[in-house]
């Protein structure tokens, strides 16, 4: 089975909830190439097998999620020494390593009252993980719709960022990802900049009407300040970046150019 087929039967499970989840990650990345908007390049984008599955801290979700999950055909792994685990699902061997897990917003000091760090929640059957920032991949979601080569039916759809929240939540949690991961996000930046090249002006005026205005002063600094540090000059996060992809040759200097200029007409 296919990572798009496998990712077609976790929309299928999840379907009595779609209204209520946004896939963000790099399947949010993949899926945008789905959107009207988007000027689909002729590369392949960047595989990923981890489908991370987001819903707000205040979400009422009815019903049991575990249970839909299990008779779809996932197995439920129940990962960390965390109260309650993190649950991970999974499709077996013949998924190419697919598997699920899902997220929540960490808000105000991420401590219960006992000083516990709160780590994760249970909710509907799932375990969440708790994550910074989280919370501005929720805020004012697309929509995408899935075709029949997804293995759903016709009108399905599912919510993801929208491109501008997307970016601004990489850049916030940049100096927490590993070096890997770090290089992995700077891809992800370039490209969905250079996906929604036409549209920077809308998401731009998006990015000031609706979604700055939800952030502490604290963090529009830390945003500003992470644009200059990851942008401002060339080094090897960047040419790390530039060397994943095996089907295009990237240049690390207009890479960079590219995205400081388009992030500072858009979110500056």
């Amino acid at each position: 089975m296919s990572e798009q087929l496998a990712f077609g039967r976790l929309v299928a499970g999840l379907s009595p909830w779609l209204g209520k989840l946004v896939f963000v990650g790099g399947w949010a990345f993949r899926l945008y190439r789905l959107h009207p908007g988007a000027e689909v390049p002729l590369y392949r984008p960047v595989v990923t097998l981890d489908a991370d599955v987001a819903f707000a801290e205040g979400e009422r979700l009815e019903g049991n999620i575990r249970a839909r999950l299990l008779d779809t055909g996932f197995v439920e792994n129940l990962m960390g020494n965390h109260r309650p685990p993190v649950s991970q699902y999974t499709l077996g061997d013949d998924a190419s390593g697919f598997y699920a897990e899902f997220l929540t917003p960490l808000t105000g000091s991420g401590r219960r009252r006992d000083g516990e760090p709160m780590v994760t929640v249970a909710r509907a059957g799932v375990t969440a993980q708790r994550l910074r920032h989280l919370d501005l991949l929720l805020e004012a979601p697309w929509q995408v719709n899935l075709g029949a080569d997804w293995g759903v039916g016709p009108d399905t759809s599912v919510r993801v960022p929208n491109p501008a929240s997307f970016i601004a939540q990489r850049l916030l949690i940049h100096d927490q990802r590993l070096p890997g991961k770090k290089a992995q996000d700077i891809l992800y930046i370039h490209d969905t900049l250079e996906l929604f090249g036409g549209q920077l002006d809308a998401l731009g005026q998006l990015w000031r009407d609706a979604l700055a205005p939800t952030l502490h002063a604290r963090q529009r600094r830390e945003l500003l300040q992470a644009i200059d540090a990851i942008f401002g000059r060339l080094d090897d996060r960047i040419r790390d970046a530039a060397a994943i992809p095996a089907d295009r040759e990237l240049d690390p200097e207009r890479m960079r150019q590219m995205c400081r200029m388009a992030l500072g007409d858009m979110l500056e």
